[in-house]
């Protein structure tokens, strides 16, 4: 059975299975705790690594972002994020767009950037989230936008999300360098 499609026919993962997969690579964590420490998690893999390693696809029969990709998805993602959480907290029921990441990666052309300057521009926008996240009452974190693929999100749900979505990818950059250092 095939799933939803997006506006330009593309397949969307049902938003419930999506939610569910990134969701378990928090864990147990406290969320906001796993947010706070993901600036220093990609510095230290983008230290620990040349930027020749950080440009290759690890997998050479399909098509797969390089461990420098994810890194400016994650800062295309933090972008994101400022928005749409400020417009949840200001806004009765916003309606929050989705992002066509696949196109974000390639037309800024991740690759090709500096790994420094991503985490850099990574940490900042990540300083001012952060702060913004502490300053939320908890009152607050019930107001809820409506994502136009996932349906209600409250902030409570998307502060749960954006974390593990963040452990989701810093996972995928730890297997992706796994493979690339054989």
């Amino acid at each position: 059975m095939s799933g939803p499609k997006d506006k330009t026919g593309k397949e969307v993962t049902y938003p419930t299975a999506y939610i569910a997969n990134i969701l378990a690579a928090l864990g147990g964590r406290d969320p906001l705790e796993a947010y706070a420490q993901t600036a220093a998690g990609l510095r230290k893999r983008m230290q620990s690594h040349p930027a020749e390693t950080l440009r290759l696809r690890p997998y050479a029969d399909s098509w797969t972002w390089t461990p420098l990709e994810v890194i400016g998805h994650l800062v295309d993602t933090e972008w994101s994020i400022g928005w749409r959480t400020r417009a949840v907290l200001c806004d009765d029921q916003p309606l929050l767009i989705g992002i066509g990441q696949d196109n974000w990666v390639a037309a800024q052309k991740h690759n090709e950037h500096d790994p420094s300057e991503l985490v850099e521009d990574f940490s900042a926008l990540r300083a001012i989230n952060l702060r913004f996240w502490r300053g939320i009452p908890k009152e607050k974190m019930s107001r809820v936008g409506q994502h136009n693929e996932r349906g209600a999100e409250s902030l409570g749900d998307m502060l749960k999300l954006y974390a593990a979505h963040d452990c989701y990818h810093l996972e995928q950059i730890d297997r992706y360098l796994a493979i690339l250092m054989q």
